[in-house]
């Protein structure tokens, strides 16, 4: 009688991928980039946004890169806003929540804005707010705050 002999399956091992000493973890409150409903986004619902903030029209214009005279025409006839604008004044919100987490107020995290605080990076301003790049620098200093790490 002859023994059947069975193939013997190689066990090749798996490579472990280490992670790279250089590459940091990305932080949950970087990104900004998010697009809720922007279809439609009249004075009416900006209002919303802007009552609970304390920027005067001149900011918010400035913000949003419109004239002062452009928003009031917005607001007597409520017309909708751009989506570029629509967009930034969410994520003028999302900054501002962010700002209330670390600072208790709306005004005070405004106030904290006013005395163009220092980071690692640059200078912080109102002006940052009006540049994608300069609000994720402002969320980044938000998180180190609420993470009390003030550099």
């Amino acid at each position: 009688m002859k023994k059947e002999v069975k193939p013997v399956k190689k066990i090749v091992p798996q490579k472990e991928e280490r992670p790279s000493k250089l590459k940091e973890p990305v932080a949950p409150y970087k990104s900004v980039k998010f697009i809720p409903q922007l279809k439609d986004f009249t004075y009416t619902e900006f209002k919303k946004i802007a009552d609970n903030t304390p920027f005067t029209q001149a900011e918010w214009a400035a913000i949003l890169h419109l004239s002062e005279r452009t928003l009031q025409r917005y607001a007597k006839s409520n017309s909708s806003f751009a989506a570029i604008n629509a967009e930034r004044a969410f994520q003028i919100e999302k900054v501002l929540k962010e700002g209330k987490l670390a600072f208790g107020t709306a005004q005070n995290f405004y106030n904290w804005l006013k005395r163009n605080p220092s980071m690692l990076e640059a200078d912080l301003s109102l002006q940052s707010l009006t540049s994608l790049d300069g609000i994720e620098k402002v969320l980044t200093q938000l998180g180190r705050i609420q993470h009390g790490l003030f550099t």
